[in-house]
């Protein structure tokens, strides 16, 4: 039922990056703080929750400063990357992310820039038990 997804040879360098990086803003090399992920974000950056509810930049912004101003110990697993060339240099990187017994499909459109990457959108949809 699934697609096979696998990303083009060109692209593994790009997917190696950017799964790197991944599950976005639960990576402290990445940074932990609010300036450090406005950093990572476009200016235009929304996302769409597993709930399916939409959350503008600054929203993000506010859960994020709040959610690293306490101790927060996470265990989730990554997998199934496949990333794909939207535009020139902006890709699509898809995965699935493991949180305990939660299963959840997750995309980022990532735009390459002078000064690192930045995402422009996210969106996790949780997997329904079968």
């Amino acid at each position: 039922m699934e697609p096979t997804r696998i990303t083009e040879m060109r692209l593994m360098n790009v997917q190696d990056e950017l799964s790197a990086r991944e599950p976005i803003f639960h990576r402290p090399e990445h940074g932990t703080t609010r300036a450090d992920f406005a950093l990572m974000m476009d200016a235009e950056f929304w996302e769409v929750g597993a709930s399916g509810r939409c959350y503008s930049r600054a929203h993000v912004l506010d859960i994020l400063e709040d959610r690293y101003a306490k101790s927060i110990e996470e265990n989730w697993e990554t997998r199934d990357f496949f990333c794909q060339e939207i535009a020139p240099d902006t890709y699509l990187l898809t995965y699935t992310l493991l949180q305990d017994s939660r299963i959840t499909r997750r995309a980022t459109l990532w735009r390459r820039t002078s000064a690192g990457w930045n995402i422009i959108y996210h969106q996790g949809t949780v997997v329904e038990s079968s």
